[in-house]
């Protein structure tokens, strides 16, 4: 449903809340090391996020990505509309334009519970509160942690 530059920026954002901080910034070489992500890419990613205010960043030596306390109460939600893919929680499954409760795909009815449920999910809870997960060891952002 999302593609790789959500993803990586879900990965990305939630490993920053963890082991980020305004003292201790971490560059996007360690970060992609970390969740095994193509450099490039993601510095892009991390870039984007921060001229839209998602996370914090400093240029020069010393200088890196974090996350503030304040940016950690956001709901993960904000990454995937930053990002530009909000959309692909309204957007048919098959592709069509014209899809609804009213004018059903043949696949609606199965995919859009998941859906809203997902959207729910990234809307209503924090970026912290998933961070929190991975401190707890219920959840993981890559199989060797």
């Amino acid at each position: 449903m999302l593609s790789n530059s959500s993803k990586y920026a879900i990965n990305a954002v939630i490993y920053l809340a963890i082991h980020s901080s305004a003292s201790h910034r971490i560059a996007p070489k360690d970060v992609a090391e970390a969740l095994h992500i193509p450099t490039p890419f993601l510095a892009k990613i991390l870039q984007t996020l921060a001229r839209k205010k998602v996370i914090s960043s400093n240029k020069g030596p010393g200088g890196g990505f974090w996350l503030s306390d304040q940016e950690k109460q956001a709901p993960l939600m904000t990454v995937v509309e930053q990002i530009g893919e909000a959309d692909k929680f309204i957007a048919c499954a098959m592709g069509f334009k014209e899809c609804s409760s009213e004018k059903p795909c043949p696949l609606h009815a199965s995919v859009q519970p998941f859906r809203d449920n997902f959207m729910r999910e990234l809307s209503e809870n924090s970026i912290a509160s998933f961070a929190q997960k991975i401190a707890d060891k219920t959840a993981f952002l890559s199989p060797t942690e």
